[in-house]
């Protein structure tokens, strides 16, 4: 790679360029830069066929703000060009991504006939990730667009459908893809979407991989995942309810066995209002409340009592604490008399203690003639 200054003359957008396609870019922002000081960043271009030609693989922005520039002065500075080895195709790509990723995030779609060709190149996935600064699993969700029919690929790139709906379809098989799409391009059909989507592509009953209590190697039955690996549910709706209720139980006996006086298990889809609970600790009698959503959602709160139990509790250990001090009375250590006859010792104690401190003596008669004390007459 070399740096030199070439004439705008001599430059074009390069059809690798991930933007080459479209039409100009938004310049507002760079442009009174360029206007005051020029293009400072040099355009990565590489040669095009001869050696006077170059074409643009990265600072397609620049080059359209140096031309206007150009236009409004009637006059074209060269610009500052690194210029790449002739070839190098993948670098290139990577360059092109990098420098749009800094500025503005492309859509999926774009990014993922980038990646396309890079892995044509010979770029693995870990190579991908490292250099675009991306999570293995966003390099593979991105990956994953090719596995969903072209037409809704493009639909998805003019947003005509939302992310939401792209996701579910990933876990649709290619007959599926169809019926959606034609009722997609049907105006007379509603073709689902998002949660409806997966609604329509389940049957009505999708219970997500991620609520189950029971380990997913343990099930049998089939377990449809997104392409995006985010997302998983069973087939099987029955099959599932069967193995999650086995753990359920199981917890139950776990937490009986850990000294939990009772585990109440809510029938699926009943509320537990919280309200109508109050927290008690074991040692007083709590209990586990067990919750299932019809989604199959399972949470376990841990020392509650219905409100109603928690004041019977009270009260009975209230009975018991009277009945305890009935039993025992208290007894005074001393009695009136002898108590009297210690504050006398005290006070007096006191006063021959102040006689080696007069000024404290002096402070504390003032303080007590101002509150007023029968210890003092002044």
């Amino acid at each position: 790679m070399q740096l030199a200054h070439v004439s705008i003359d001599s430059l074009s957008v390069a059809a690798i360029n991930m933007r080459h396609s479209r039409r100009a870019p938004d310049i507002a922002d760079i442009l009174p830069s360029v206007r005051a000081r020029g293009v400072l960043v040099p355009l990565l271009v590489r040669p095009n066929g001869s050696p006077d030609s170059f074409e643009i693989v990265a600072g397609r922005r620049r080059y359209f703000a140096a031309k206007t520039v150009a236009d409004e002065r009637g006059k074209a500075e060269p610009l500052p060009c690194a210029i790449m080895e002739d070839g190098d195709d993948a670098d290139a790509l990577e360059a092109s991504l990098i420098e749009n990723i800094a500025r503005l995030d492309p859509d999926e779609v774009s990014q993922w006939e980038t990646f396309t060709r890079l892995i044509k190149e010979g770029r693995a996935i870990a190579d991908i990730t490292v250099t675009f600064g991306l999570t293995e699993q966003l390099v593979k969700r991105i990956l994953a667009l090719g596995d969903l029919l072209p037409k809704i690929r493009e639909a998805y790139r003019r947003e005509e459908i939302d992310t939401e709906t792209v996701r579910h379809l990933t876990m649709a098989s290619k007959a599926q893809q169809k019926d959606w799409l034609a009722l997609f391009c049907d105006p007379d059909q509603h073709a689902p979407r998002g949660w409806q989507l997966k609604q329509w592509l389940f049957g009505g009953q999708s219970i997500s991989t991620k609520v189950a209590l029971f380990a997913i190697e343990d099930y049998p039955g089939l377990i449809v995942s997104d392409l995006f690996g985010e997302e998983s549910y069973f087939a099987d709706a029955d099959l599932f309810w069967q193995k999650q209720n086995e753990a359920i139980a199981a917890k139950r006996e776990a937490y009986l066995e850990a000294g939990w006086p009772e585990v109440v298990v809510l029938e699926p889809g009943q509320y537990y209002h919280s309200w109508d609970y109050e927290k008690t600790p074991k040692k007083k009698g709590g209990k586990v409340v067990t919750t299932v959503s019809q989604r199959g959602e399972v949470e376990f709160h841990e020392g509650y009592l219905s409100r109603k139990e928690a004041r019977r509790a009270r009260s009975n250990g209230e009975a018991d604490e009277e009945a305890e001090r009935a039993a025992k009375p208290s007894r005074p250590e001393l009695s009136g008399p002898m108590q009297n006859y210690v504050d006398l010792h005290r006070h007096a104690a006191v006063r021959v203690s102040l006689l080696d401190h007069a000024g404290a003596a002096l402070r504390l008669m003032v303080a007590h003639s101002i509150v007023g004390s029968s210890l003092w007459q002044v």
